[in-house]
């Protein structure tokens, strides 16, 4: 093995990352972009656009909650174990606008047997938009053939 052939958790995370935004059609149509990604967390934007405001003229809920559900499964899959939502939910603590430029920054908490729980914070600016708290669940299976990861254990 040479070192080309060793990836750090983190290059991990972002080669499982690329091929996952590479069929990620939802969230590229939203106008999302995968800003980082390290191992258990990531961070995804969006700007609000006008077709995703509401009857009140704020952003519709459901499009923060699929910028913070995106984060999610990007942080969540950041270890190679491919990875689906258990359960999710969100608190909105502020409304978005049009044109806001929204940052969802995802967070692993715990990982235990095939589940994990993560947090999503969503920001405007210095706002907090909405907190989400995401649990994953394991289906098997990986993102990536991996050679070798460093810090896994055997060296």
């Amino acid at each position: 093995m040479t070192a080309a052939d060793v990836w750090t958790p983190d290059e991990l995370a972002r080669r499982c990352a690329a091929v996952m935004w590479a069929d990620d059609v939802a969230s590229q149509q939203l106008g999302m972009t995968l800003d980082t990604v390290a191992s258990g967390t990531a961070r995804l934007s969006m700007t609000v656009r006008e077709d995703m405001t509401n009857g009140h003229g704020t952003a519709h809920g459901g499009f923060i909650f699929a910028l913070a559900d995106s984060a999610f499964a990007f942080a969540c899959n950041s270890h190679n174990e491919r990875s689906v939502a258990q359960a999710c939910d969100i608190v909105f603590a502020a409304p978005a606008q049009l044109g806001d430029r929204l940052v969802a920054d995802a967070t692993e908490r715990h990982r235990f047997g095939r589940n994990g729980i993560y947090d999503v914070r969503v920001t405007r600016d210095a706002v907090v938009v909405a907190e989400f708290r995401g649990r994953s669940r394991t289906i098997g299976g990986a993102l990536v053939d991996v050679p070798h990861v460093q810090g896994d254990g055997d060296g």
